[in-house]
């Protein structure tokens, strides 16, 4: 009889410990408008022609022969004078047997007080227009992670490809991590 008093009030303190918890939690209490699980990061920045003399200047490769490779200043403003928050490198081969190809990769380098580390944007579907849509892949340092959109789009319309500024508007999304980056 004793051992059955026991048990009876051991359950009957289990659930009232979940009761308790379950009404005075703070958790139980957040507002999940103001505090959003995975919050966007949103980014705009120009990618440039760096600044260096002109004997050093390498073209950019024209799509009949084979591949796009690059080598540009990440700024962010699109004047010349803008400050130069990282670099942007690439590797585009844009033939048809080669246009859905893993090794189609943007890498966006950041060295900022703000932020460091760098960031993948996978160009898998480029059809050479004005805009295009890509898909960031991933992220090391401050970016850790991220996934995401980013959007480019040519500034300037009047200038080559060769000397062409694009602004590159990113949305990312960092799995349980606040939407401040750590520098």
């Amino acid at each position: 009889m004793l051992s059955r008093i026991i048990f009876c009030f051991a359950a009957i303190l289990a659930i009232l410990a979940v009761i308790l918890l379950a009404l005075l939690s703070p958790v139980a209490h957040k507002n999940p408008a103001k505090n959003p699980s995975r919050p966007w990061l949103d980014l705009s920045l120009y990618i440039q022609q760096p600044h260096i003399s002109s004997y050093n200047i390498q073209p950019v490769a024209q799509s009949d022969a084979g591949a796009f490779i690059f080598h540009r200043a990440l700024t962010e403003g699109p004047e010349n004078t803008s400050r130069v928050v990282g670099k942007a490198q690439g590797f585009i081969i844009p033939m048809e047997h080669f246009a859905n190809s893993a090794f189609n990769i943007i890498f966006l380098t950041f060295e900022a007080p703000e932020f460091s580390g760098s960031l993948s944007v996978e160009a898998k579907h480029v059809e050479h227009k004005d805009k295009e849509e890509l898909t960031v892949v991933g992220g090391t340092g401050s970016f850790a992670f991220a996934r995401g959109f980013a959007v480019f789009a040519q500034t300037d319309s009047q200038s080559s490809e060769a000397d062409a500024t694009y602004q590159a508007k990113l949305q990312l999304r960092f799995p349980n991590r606040s939407q401040t980056i750590p520098g």
